[in-house]
């Protein structure tokens, strides 16, 4: 058994004769008693077994994948091996004299999101859009303390991302929600309802998740900003708009953007990702510590912000996504706002040709993406989008995010992005149209999905009441 550590003796430290080892640590009753049984396998047999299982996995790849609201696009591969040059690493304690090459990167990544974003200052530490959201609203909380203002509210709207409420709570303010008007858009008159001496912060993603661009927005600013009270901006959708207009134009005043989403970097499996949080002047002494400044001569980790919140994330950062994101923008450069383009050209050719074979709740010019409903399927024939968004994965697409946003029934959000071409748009809509037909002429067909899949039709409700705990055995 292999020796973790020798107690103590005397002079030298060590003795040699008094070992001890890793399993003495481990109580009786953990430990086995009986053979693993694992087994005996090649090399070659372990990896044609893992092989097998990642080509049952569905990824961007292999097929299309509008995941609404997750902006789940074609990376560049060249990010990657960026990403993983010798240079970039090292070890995160380095001192600031010895990675001036990663700091420096960071330091022009900062520069380069503030004149996308139109903002004053920003921290790069935050590592997911969720904790981007509770970073934005920590400093939300710090600067009405500073300013000695009990402001104990935040305004949100219904169609708010779900992550939205929760950091707001989390950052201790009581949430106030705002119903939608017909358009789908923040109702003004419900605003000024709520809006009083308590309110801190509305919270707002722009274009919002049913991907409809708030008109109103510079009238929201003003209402909000006259009480005293600040903006927050989701830059979840922020594909939408970039190159076009920025949250600082809009009147906002905090704002997170997902590295991992608009700035090319893998997203899905929990991560890795990047909710970088910049803000206007008056809040850039409320930022985590450090952010990376230069002096003329060299970059360097700067803890010296009066207010801060404090250090928000180990070390700083993802700095891996941190490369991958500069590296997008170093290549697109000012042909970032293409990105937006397109990906809004491409939602606006799927909307007008599918609404005819679903519900369209919203029948508005869409941004980035839209909201579709299977309620006439339902009602019709008994086909849920649930059933839709299996029959999908027939057709060699990933299902849209359904039943979302909370305000739609039978929702389905779908986002083409801007990475695919006419024709595999063409083909998702054929498919969309045969099973809008399917469920018509033979329901049973779009019921019993998927067919092709290397996992059937699984019956969920027996799966959700006895469910099989494998970790339990």
């Amino acid at each position: 058994m292999k020796t973790i550590f020798e107690k103590s003796n005397g002079n030298s430290g060590i003795n040699l004769t008094d070992k001890v080892t890793d399993i003495d640590f481990i109580s009786e009753k953990y430990k086995r008693t009986n053979k693993i049984g694992l087994p005996q396998l090649s090399e070659l047999e372990v990896m044609r077994h893992y092989k097998e299982l990642s080509d049952m996995n569905f990824c961007i790849e292999k097929g299309f994948y509008p995941l609404g609201s997750c902006t789940m696009k074609y990376n560049p591969k060249v990010n990657e091996l960026l990403a993983s040059l010798d240079g970039f690493n090292i070890h995160p304690n380095t001192k600031d004299e010895d990675a001036q090459g990663c700091l420096e990167l960071m330091y022009n990544l900062q520069n380069a999101l503030l004149e996308i974003t139109g903002m004053d200052s920003i921290t790069l530490q935050p590592s997911a859009g969720a904790h981007g959201e509770m970073t934005g609203m920590m400093i939300i909380k710090k600067y009405f303390e500073t300013l000695k203002e009990n402001r104990t509210k935040v305004i949100i709207p219904d169609s708010a991302h779900g992550t939205n409420p929760a950091s707001a709570k989390m950052a201790g303010f009581d949430i106030i929600e705002i119903k939608s008007n017909k358009k789908g858009q923040i109702d003004i008159e419900a605003l000024k309802q709520v809006l009083d001496r308590d309110v801190a912060a509305i919270m707002m993603t722009n274009p919002n998740t049913l991907g409809i661009f708030e008109e109103n927005v510079l009238q929201i600013s003003e209402l909000m900003h006259q009480n005293g009270s600040l903006l927050y901006y989701d830059g979840a959708n922020f594909n939408a708009i970039m190159g076009h207009t920025n949250p600082k134009l809009m009147g906002f005043d905090v704002v997170h953007l997902n590295l991992h989403k608009t700035f090319s970097t893998p997203h899905g499996g929990g991560g890795p990702g990047a909710g970088v949080v910049a803000v206007t002047e008056k809040l850039k002494q409320y930022l985590p510590v450090p952010i990376i400044n230069f002096d003329g001569k060299k970059y360097y980790r700067d803890y010296n912000i009066e207010h801060t919140i404090g250090n928000v994330k180990g070390f700083y950062g993802n700095f891996s996504v941190l490369v991958k994101a500069y590296a997008y923008i170093l290549m697109l450069g000012k042909n970032l706002k293409y990105v937006s383009e397109n990906a809004v050209l491409n939602a606006n050719y799927l909307k007008e040709k599918l609404k005819q074979y679903y519900n369209l709740p919203y029948d508005e010019p869409c941004m980035h993406e839209f909201v579709i409903t299977g309620e006439k399927q339902k009602e019709e024939n008994g086909v849920s989008t649930l059933h839709i968004a299996k029959a999908l994965m027939d057709g060699n697409t990933h299902p849209p995010t359904v039943y979302f946003p909370l305000i739609v029934h039978e929702a389905m959000m779908i986002e083409p992005t801007e990475s695919e071409n006419k024709q595999r748009l063409d083909e998702f809509v054929q498919t969309m149209i045969h099973i809008a037909n399917e469920c018509k002429t033979h329901p049973q067909d779009i019921l019993s999905s998927p067919h092709l899949a290397p996992v059937k039709k699984i019956d969920e409700v027996t799966a959700a009441r006895h469910p099989d705990l494998n970790y339990k055995e």
